[in-house]
């Protein structure tokens, strides 16, 4: 029987693939393994973002157009990527149970698979909708909204994942047990490569508070470096206690902006910027910083408009610090005479930093000594390195910031 043959007496697969997936893939695979493939991926992908929004509460950024562009954008590259990814952990895992299933099977088994988040996908676009009509309505409770949307995001990806088990158990000819153990093996290899890229190259943060203004803003996400001052057991996954100080240890710069653990409370990310060395005096004088008694250069700029905590766009003095080595950063200055805008001299102990805010009235640092205090060199995690993500949550609907993508951050 021919392609178009075989094609007049098998329904849609857009239709058989909800009720009859192993029946749905078979043909699928005998006629076009690659058809749809590229685009069933990108929308499972896409839909996985938003069932994760929603999970987490956060379904009102949605509610933004340009946060919506984003996320399909975002979902359509890290769909493909994942589709090939997994096709590859999955062919090493169907290797090693004994099968000798190609590999571009197995990835039309994971895309069409995927495909009831298309369906997925459109209730909760639809339920989206309908927030917006009725978000005022008293009836509606929120929690009762994020509820309902929360139990179809979850059945959906049940749905999704007993789909991809039955597909793959056809595709490779495997029995229950097998494909089983075969999905769980690539699942967990792709894990473990997740793992190692966080605890050894480049770890994704976000920016919760006003701290870091206006070099980092409320809702900044951004990358780490891992590897730039060597590794802690802070730097490795939940921090097991496997060795002691830092290996491949390099010295971070003044004027880095670091990520450490808290030396008060080492369950706790911090993100400063790193002023002081060890063996320096720092000290701040009518907010004026001063390392060794000597003060940095501090010139006025133009004030810094703050739209986060107020409907109305608030001025803030800003200044910008040179420091010794020559690296120049913009600093928020509240309130004249703040609390620590004059401080007793701080001597850094061998091994340890001083860091500051540079929101310097709303932060903190290392002039709190009995909060934060000196930093020593094992706490530090990494140096910031790039903003790949900035959201406004300011007020719904969220609103990305664009401009802010790809920012260096210095």
């Amino acid at each position: 029987m021919t392609s178009a043959e075989s094609g007049a007496l098998h329904p849609s697969p857009w239709r058989s693939v909800w009720l009859s997936p192993r029946d749905t893939i078979e043909w699928i695979v005998a006629s076009n393994p690659r058809h749809h493939v590229l685009l069933l991926a990108s929308i499972g992908s896409t839909a996985s973002i938003i069932a994760r929004l929603i999970d987490d509460g956060s379904s009102s950024e949605l509610l933004g157009w340009g946060v919506l562009a984003f996320i399909v954008l975002a979902g359509a590259v890290f769909g493909v990527l994942s589709l090939y990814i997994t096709g590859f952990f999955l062919r090493w895992s169907n290797r090693l149970l004994g099968g000798r299933t190609p590999a571009v099977e197995l990835r039309a088994a994971i895309a069409w698979g995927s495909a009831p988040s298309v369906i997925g996908l459109a209730i909760c676009l639809a339920a989206l909708v309908a927030l917006t009509v009725f978000r005022n309505t008293p009836e509606v409770r929120s929690a009762d909204r994020i509820f309902v949307l929360q139990l179809i995001a979850g059945a959906v990806a049940l749905w999704a994942t007993i789909t991809v088990l039955l597909m793959l158990s056809r595709v490779q000819r495997f029995g229950f047990w097998r494909t089983i153990i075969g999905y769980a093996l690539a699942v967990l290899l792709g894990l473990l490569l997740v793992l190692i890229f966080r605890a050894f190259l480049f770890q994704p943060f976000n920016m919760p508070s006003g701290s870091m203004k206006p070099t980092l803003l409320v809702g900044d996400y951004y990358f780490v470096s891992k590897f730039r001052y060597g590794y802690s057991n802070y730097s490795l996954p939940f921090s097991p206690p496997l060795f002691s100080g830092r290996i491949f240890g390099t010295e971070p710069q003044r004027g880095d902006l670091v990520v450490f653990r808290n030396p008060k409370d080492p369950s706790s990310d911090y993100v400063k910027r790193l002023i002081g060395l060890p063996g320096e005096t720092i000290q701040m004088t009518a907010g004026v910083l001063h390392i060794n008694g000597e003060p940095v250069k501090h010139e006025r700029i133009e004030d810094f408009l703050d739209t986060e905590d107020s409907p109305r766009a608030a001025r803030v003095k800003q200044w910008r610090i040179t420091l010794p080595n020559g690296v120049s950063y913009t600093a928020l200055d509240l309130v004249d005479n703040g609390f620590y805008d004059t401080t007793p001299a701080y001597q850094v102990p061998a091994g340890h930093y001083f860091v500051l805010g540079d929101n310097l009235d709303n932060s903190i640092d290392s002039r709190v000594l009995n909060q934060i205090g000196y930093v020593p060199f094992e706490n530090l995690i990494g140096r910031i390195e790039v903003i790949f993500l900035s959201i406004d949550r300011a007020r719904p609907p969220a609103v990305m910031r664009y401009e802010r993508f790809g920012k260096l951050v210095r």
